[in-house]
């Protein structure tokens, strides 16, 4: 990809300016057993919400799925970013914040903004996806006020962003996957990104049920 961000808009630390500045968590190393959600997971949240958050956790833990970085949804992200052709992938769980337990994205000296594994509830245009339960198909984000103005778009420079929803059979929606990149694309090729994601999304959700019951 030829457009890179502009450094001086990005939340990068002096140390390291393609940096964004979400936690960079080693995520990895953390413990996998059963979770539930954290007291201070549901502090501040509707009661609609609180209780989407706590169902969510719940079903995670009953279906035995870790809430730490996976290498199978890291690759299952790496194969939704090289289909589509963009530079970042990601496998999203809507826990406290949005965990990227599946990441793809450019090497650290690439010259593109290296991200975190976790990011706000309220970053970025997963949560939109969260909130209308289907795909979202953004070929340039500018193109419609609604979804320009973002943290992601002035952090990351990002001009395109394709997402579909983790819903489990019982209705519960776990999270995301999407792919988001600095360049915009045509509109003729939105119909494909957007499938390429939604069967991605499918994909996760088959490993996520396969996975080993506690």
């Amino acid at each position: 990809m030829s457009q890179h961000p502009n450094p001086d808009a990005s939340f990068g630390s002096p140390a390291s300016p393609h940096a964004l500045s979400l936690p960079r968590r080693n995520m990895r190393d953390a413990a996998r057993g059963p979770v539930s959600p954290p007291a201070t997971a549901v502090n501040g949240l509707q009661a609609g919400q609180a209780s989407e958050l706590t169902q969510r956790y719940e079903l995670l833990a009953r279906l035995g799925v870790p809430t730490t970085a996976s290498e199978d949804f890291d690759e299952l992200a790496r194969d939704m970013a090289d289909k589509a052709g963009f530079l970042y992938g990601f496998v999203n769980l809507f826990l406290r914040e949005q965990t990227f337990v599946g990441l793809h994205q450019p090497a650290a000296d690439s010259g593109y903004v290296v991200v975190g594994r976790t990011m706000g509830r309220d970053h970025g245009w997963c949560p939109e996806v969260m909130a209308r339960k289907k795909a979202l198909p953004l070929h340039d984000v500018h193109a419609s006020p609604r979804f320009s103005s973002n943290t992601v778009v002035d952090a990351v420079g990002i001009r395109s962003y394709f997402g579909a929803p983790l819903i489990h059979d019982s209705g519960t929606v776990l999270g995301t996957v999407c792919v988001i990149d600095p360049e915009k694309r045509p509109l003729s090729e939105a119909r494909r990104l957007r499938d390429i994601v939604i069967t991605a999304g499918a994909q996760v959700m088959d490993h996520i049920v396969r996975a080993p019951a506690r």
